[in-house]
């Protein structure tokens, strides 16, 4: 949620400084201020030009909630050319006025964030591996991407950059995987804060097994962490080879490290996938692209008062009629719903003149 006074602020460039296009650009300033160093900044090699992000005019707006949404048919075919008044957004099951709406045509903000960990004998971060890897072919140039790796720790290999080459180069550099620990509830709840004020279409691509070992985070602390969100998790599986080749299947470990990954997915407004072959991966990441790039940017100022809950919201589809929206199937007389992928709630902010 966008909190605070109504203002009008240019931003010089920096890749922390990832803004909602709301405006038209800026002339620049006079004088240029040094760019902040928050932990998601770019790094800048010595002796090099310094690239900067276009200036961008932004204005923040006092209690704005702010949600993107996907929307496909029942095959996950990605509708496009919708209008404002095809959307209806209810908070806690009651209309709210929609005060901004855009189709979302800025560059792709996104961490790569990948468990590299000794767990079966290394066999998933060599997996991991491979799959990040082939998911930089689908970035194009003006795309921001980082890269991290978790263990039992987090590391940031290389900070948002436009050059996908350096990302390959750390891709390959990873030789053994150090710790067994797989701490996937710390190193969602570290990027989604390290996120938190980066701007613009912001999104992470979770690669692993969905199993926590030894975070200190609990599950539900990483839960209560995705509601106050507005970023979409992505989360491919790497873990289907072992209900596929162990001779019980996974077991309920595996299920319940799979409906974690899920759960991650569904409530930021993403997808999960769960691969067993990998001939699955280019129509995943073709996929992961397409929802990215096909976003539908909304927001509304909430008609009930802040009251530091979380409330549901749920997006709706309409037709021209204002009835659920339908569309054809190819087969002759035969409609299906539409399926919209969207953050389902968020928190809000306690007022200041509450208990």
């Amino acid at each position: 949620m966008g909190i605070g006074v109504a203002a009008l602020i240019i931003i010089p460039g920096a890749p922390t400084t990832f803004a909602q296009q709301t405006g038209p650009q800026g002339p620049p300033p006079t004088e240029q201020p040094a760019p902040p160093k928050p932990p998601t900044g770019q790094q800048q090699e010595p002796g090099k030009p310094s690239e900067q992000a276009p200036q961008v005019a932004i204005s923040i707006e006092s209690n704005l909630v702010h949600v993107d949404a996907v929307v496909t048919d029942e095959d996950g075919n990605i509708l496009t050319g919708l209008k404002k008044e095809n959307f209806r957004i209810l908070d806690e099951g009651q209309p709210q006025q929609i005060t901004n709406f855009s189709p979302t045509e800025a560059p792709v903000t996104i961490v790569i964030l990948m468990e590299f960990s000794a767990r079966y004998y290394g066999f998933f971060g060599y997996k991991s591996q491979s799959w990040a890897y082939g998911f930089l072919n689908h970035l194009t140039p003006k795309d921001w991407v980082a890269f991290k790796i978790f263990d039992i720790k987090t590391d940031l290999l290389v900070d948002f950059t436009h050059d996908i080459g350096e990302v390959r180069n750390a891709i390959v550099s990873l030789y053994n995987p150090g710790f067994h620990e797989a701490c996937v509830f710390d190193a969602v709840i570290e990027t989604l804060d390290q996120l938190r004020d980066v701007h613009g279409k912001k999104s992470i691509l979770l690669l692993s097994t969905g199993f926590d070992t030894f975070s200190k985070h609990t599950l539900d602390q990483a839960y209560k962490r995705l509601k106050e969100t507005d970023v979409p998790i992505f989360a491919v599986g790497m873990g289907e080879d072992i209900d596929l080749r162990t001779r019980n299947g996974g077991g309920v470990n595996y299920l319940q490290a799979k409906n974690q990954l899920t759960t991650f997915a569904n409530m930021t407004g993403g997808y999960a996938w769960f691969p067993r072959f990998q001939g699955e991966m280019p129509t995943i990441f073709n996929s992961v692209g397409a929802f990215l790039r096909a976003q539908y940017s909304l927001g509304f100022a909430p008609s009930s008062p802040n009251d530091g809950k979380f409330h549901k919201l749920k997006i709706e589809i309409l037709d021209d009629q204002g009835n659920p929206m339908l569309v054809p199937t190819g087969k002759k007389g035969k409609m299906k719903k539409v399926m919209v992928y969207a953050r389902n709630g968020y928190t809000s902010p306690r007022s200041l003149s509450g208990n």
